[in-house]
């Protein structure tokens, strides 16, 4: 078991250095995996690091057909359940299986009650992709019930590559868009849902958005894109007792494959007759949308976020120091930490390396 793990290891290392994509990677990842740590289904999905939610996944036959259910049970239940994904990515080991969590009580589960039992599914492990305190995705993988639960050694292991994913993940959200007309829409996508999720209407550029995800995705017209019902669970989950300030962006940020970042909105609206039902819309993505994935990506500490913002924004170091209540000293070595972690040598180059690398504005 161990020299096969190993072998695997070093396989997902060497992929991890190649100019994969996104989507093949998490593919031949899942091939590599299966051979140190047997599944009967798996899904990895990628997630913006500002909200946690899906900006596509990879799944395997068998969990397709269950995908939509669990995405409602982690987004718009009542009562927590047993390793949320929002809790792995929190947590100083961010990988744990269903049957260890439960304590062999799977039943315990409104998860695998409702629906990993009626699929044929019996233990789950999960895996928060952290690297540097920011989540880039989410690994799960399934057992059928003629198969033993996960060990100890097999959670073990799925989290000692959880860093080299996670990097990958990571460096993929880097990828320069390309510069191609075909991207440039003439207004943004407009998609009309019921509560349920059912398309009511939609736009053109919606129509065009909707394709493309979803042959991103490799799933049918008939299948609503993961960062679209992602958006929507998290709109559909926020309560009027709620106040605007404290609820969570119904939003995720997207480079598309060979294409420019989108970002992706859902807002619940609510009818004459107390119907619900959910707008959504596609646009081009600002540098205010961008600029927080690309320091997330660097791993730019909090203040360092700050000080990159400004200096998009054509601060000098005077305006920094007042603005942050800080010395221009110490704006000074942030841009330095900054410098170094970009790549570049000069407020000049990082300016140029933002607005004209990531297709960004300065006004925001």
């Amino acid at each position: 078991m161990y020299a096969k793990m190993d072998s695997v290891t070093q396989k997902l290392l060497t992929l991890a250095e190649s100019s994969a994509s996104s989507q093949q990677y998490r593919m031949t990842m899942l091939q590599y995996l299966r051979e140190a740590v047997p599944f009967a289904g798996a899904c990895c999905t990628a997630v913006d690091p500002q909200t946690l939610l899906s900006t596509g996944a990879i799944t395997e036959e068998g969990v397709e057909a269950i995908h939509h259910s669990l995405f409602e049970h982690e987004y718009m239940r009542e009562i927590e359940d047993f390793n949320s994904y929002l809790t792995l990515a929190r947590a100083s080991d961010p990988v744990a299986t269903l049957s260890e969590a439960t304590e062999g009580r799977l039943e315990q589960s409104a998860r695998y009650r409702n629906i990993l039992l009626p699929a044929g599914f019996k233990d789950e492990m999960r895996a928060a992709l952290v690297c540097e305190e920011a989540c880039w995705g989410y690994l799960t993988l399934y057992r059928r019930h003629e198969h033993p639960v996960f060990e100890e050694t097999e959670r073990a292991f799925i989290s000692s590559l959880v860093p080299s994913m996670a990097r990958f993940m990571r460096k993929a959200s880097l990828t320069v868009p390309a510069e191609d007309e075909k991207w440039k829409g003439s207004e943004p996508g407009i998609l009309l849902l019921s509560g349920q999720l059912s398309p009511i209407s939609s736009n053109a550029t919606a129509d065009h958005w909707l394709s493309l995800l979803q042959e991103w995705e490799r799933i049918g017209q008939q299948t609503l894109p993961r960062p679209v019902r992602a958006v929507c669970s998290r709109a559909l989950s926020e309560t009027a007792a709620v106040p605007p300030e404290r609820t969570s962006l119904a939003k995720v940020c997207i480079r598309m494959p060979d294409g420019p970042f989108v970002t992706i909105r859902a807002s619940k609206l609510k009818g004459s007759d107390d119907s619900i039902q959910l707008a959504v819309w596609f646009e081009p993505a600002t540098a205010s949308d961008i600029l927080p994935l690309i320091a997330e990506a660097y791993g730019l500490t909090v203040r360092e976020k700050d000080i990159l913002m400004l200096v998009v924004r054509g601060c000098s170091t005077a305006d920094l120091a007042k603005t942050l209540h800080i010395s221009t000293y110490t704006v000074q070595d942030h841009l330095k930490s900054i410098f170094a972690k970009t790549g570049v040598t000069s407020r000049r180059e990082l300016t140029w390396h933002m607005l004209s690398r990531f297709s960004l504005h300065p006004d925001m």
